[in-house]
């Protein structure tokens, strides 16, 4: 079977962006005008086809990152739309784990928002080549320059107009592109039709300022075109594309652009730009993993004839074929019924179908290719984060790393019959999300879910009343408080057992010191010589972090924490796997103990848009809330105020500052780091 589209002419991108600003419509538009779907959906009227769970048609906002397929002119293009509420963070990091380029969709009235500046740092992380699209630019109070500059400041990004706006708010007509020097007036509420006109007067000055400064920028990284710019020679725009592309695909500069994704204006020129200047899986550097065997660094290039090599980023389970599980093929190419080697697990598994999705429906594949996202039924031992990949030619690509859930509430099922089935959804939910936990806690014979907002909770336990028809009782939400230690200390562990027959010996020795922040557990080897074979290292390694999963304290995970291997015995005969598990467990336990452990409690960063009228009555209630008041901006006629406060602190606010502002106000705020909790209200803890 042969592909139908090139590896060159394929673009893996996600749309991102605050909520709110925009994203699923403008990913509903792509779809319209791509032919994709036939009807324009509409997100406040819950037909937004990227948004096909119950409960995102019912709240207007996305909860689950989907994924689809469409076609622009010569190039596929595979999307994913992602989530722009923070307790749904997990979804936009791990889409991006698999991405070549992505949207960021910002609104022009709201500029860079909180959570754009989340998606924005995740895009860093990984190295995600961006096209910026300033939506909205048909709403009261946009502002393109504006938006333009705060992603400058805000952001410290290399972003360039290729468009500016023509008009704003009601005047909105359509958008002046810089490389043709043209404007484009839109004539039909469709935007299918319109006329391209010489730039207004009024506006070529400010067209070229901005086309010189976008060309001046790109001559940086193409001599052809730094000799014409210094010589004052025409260059054309199929040469000035091609500067932008390779800059784009560098990192080097971000492209912007405009429109109004409502009012169907300026989203065929985004499809442009998408498949003009983001990479194909070819442009970008190729995927680096380690050999399981010979412990090497490995590379597989973006090629059919390369060994086949995926990675698993998303589990889902469908009411109707079970299990899917989403995954980017790297290289070669995989037919439905052949069998996959789990790297990670070690274990070889068949796929029984190979799927297409188009959000929650699907299309058979015969046979997949290098670049394209996926997803397979019958992987039931592959979990998030997993590299599937040819026997002979193992690899483990680099593990996504999840945020810690901040939010804790205890639950359990309404009656006995319900209780299979809660425990069945519950283990669902975990294997689907990585930042959803479930655990027990033996003192209270509670149940306790854990997750990264009270919101993040809802939506889960109302799945488990409308798809497994489970009813539950649930707490009150609570915080998820961690423990760590304030002393480095060296702590002893021994596990010996001497029964009839071969006896158990472990013997290890720690040294405990505090971690850097939001860390979590980090165990390393440093023994030398060969006081502890090696083949028992995993064993300590695995008691040291089940240790940790309940401190000293209050049973509240440790994080934060460096764990070293300094010393041990071992016994030629007696000594197990087993043996040394335990022996680390009782090392840790006893280290937390004598190492001044400290409960610790989520941070949450905060911002407040508030009226001016109202910011002292804002401010003063955020004082008694222990916050800490970091900067107070003013915008036109609110006031933005950025904090750092204890999550303990913010439940029920949303009530609280409806009341202090008649309802003016707004805040969004996200986990940002954990920090030791005041002695009293330790003490107070520990008194509970």
């Amino acid at each position: 079977m042969q592909r139908k589209v090139a590896l060159k002419n394929t673009r893996n991108i996600g749309i991102m962006a605050h909520i709110d600003a925009g994203k699923t419509t403008t990913t509903e538009r792509i779809l319209y005008y791509s032919g994709r779907v036939h009807r324009m959906g509409e997100v406040d009227e819950g037909t937004a086809t990227m948004d096909w769970m119950e409960q995102e048609q019912e709240r207007g906002i996305t909860i689950t990152s989907a994924a689809t397929t469409c076609f622009w002119k010569d190039t596929q293009v595979n999307i994913i739309d992602t989530p722009g509420h923070v307790d749904f963070t997990v979804e936009v990091e791990r889409s991006l784990r698999v991405l070549d380029g992505a949207v960021v969709v910002f609104c022009a009235v709201g500029g860079v928002e909180p959570q754009s500046e989340t998606v924005w740092r995740q895009a860093d992380k990984y190295n995600i080549p961006r096209v910026v699209f300033i939506n909205k630019m048909d709403r009261m109070g946009c502002d393109f320059y504006g938006t333009l500059k705060q992603i400058h400041e805000k952001l410290d990004a290399p972003a360039y107009a290729l468009q500016l706006p023509l008009g704003a708010e009601e005047n909105f007509e359509g958008i002046i592109d810089l490389l043709n020097m043209k404007a484009r007036v839109y004539k039909d509420e469709l935007g299918s039709e319109y006329v391209d006109n010489d730039i207004p007067e009024d506006l070529l000055d400010e067209a070229q300022l901005h086309r010189e400064e976008l060309i001046e920028k790109l001559s940086e990284f193409d001599d052809v075109l730094m000799e014409k710019f210094l010589a004052n020679q025409e260059i054309t725009v199929e040469e000035l594309k091609k500067v932008i592309r390779k800059a784009t695909i560098n990192n080097k500069i971000i492209p912007v652009l405009c429109g109004s994704s409502l009012k169907n204006k300026g989203v065929q020129l985004l499809m442009d730009a998408i498949c003009s200047y983001l990479p194909s899986p070819g442009d970008v550097p190729p995927i680096e993993g380690i050999n399981p065997k010979s412990q090497e660094i490995e590379k597989r290039l973006a090629e059919d004839d390369g060994k086949f090599c995926a990675l698993a980023f998303k589990i889902m389970t469908d009411p109707y074929v079970g299990k899917l599980t989403f995954f980017r093929v790297y290289s070669g190419i995989l037919a439905s019924g052949e069998s996959v080697y789990n790297a990670n697990k070690e274990n070889r598994e068949r796929v029984g179908k190979l799927l297409q999705m188009h959000a929650n429906k699907q299309q058979i594949r015969k046979e997949i290719f290098a670049g394209d996202i996926v997803a397979a039924v019958g992987l039931r031992n592959t979990e998030t984060g997993d590299t599937i990949c040819d026997e002979k030619s193992p690899i483990i690509l680099e593990n996504i790393e999840f945020p810690e859930p901040v939010v804790a509430m205890a639950i359990e099922p309404a009656t006995k019959a319900d209780e299979d089935k809660l425990y069945q959804g519950l283990s669902k939910f975990e294997e689907e999300d990585p930042s959803f936990k479930v655990s027990y806690n033996k003192e209270t014979n509670q149940t306790v879910i854990c997750g990264m907002g009270e919101l993040h909770l809802e939506i889960l336990i109302d799945r488990l009343l409308r798809e497994f028809k489970v009813k539950a009782k649930v707490g009150k939400p609570q915080v998820a408080y961690k423990e760590t230690i304030k002393d480095s200390i060296t702590a002893t562990g021994k596990f010996i057992q001497e029964a009839g027959g071969r006896g158990q010996y472990g013997h290890v020795v720690l040294k405990l010191e505090p971690g850097e922040q939001n860390t979590g557990v980090i165990f390393e080897n440093k023994l030398k010589g060969s006081l502890i074979p090696k083949v028992f290292i995993p064993a300590i390694e695995s008691g040291v972090k089940a240790a940790a999963r309940s401190g000293v304290l209050s049973g509240y995970p440790v994080i934060d924490i460096k764990i070293s291997l300094v010393g041990g015995s071992a016994h030629e005969v007696d000594s197990t796997e087993i043996a040394f598990d335990s022996a680390a467990t009782r090392a840790l336990l006893d280290g937390l103990r004598n190492g001044k452990s400290v409960i610790l409690e989520p941070i949450m960063k905060l911002e407040v848009i508030t009226p001016d009228e109202y910011l002292g009555d804002v401010v003063g209630d955020l004082n008694s809330r222990r916050s800490q008041i970091e900067l107070i901006e003013h915008k036109k006629n609110v006031r933005i105020i950025k904090a750092s406060i204890p999550l303990a602190e913010m439940f029920g606010y949303a009530t609280d500052i409806r009341s202090l502002t008649s309802g003016r106000a707004t805040y969004t705020m996200e986990p940002h780091h954990y920090k030791e909790v005041p002695k009293h209200i330790q003490d107070k803890l520990l008194q509970n």
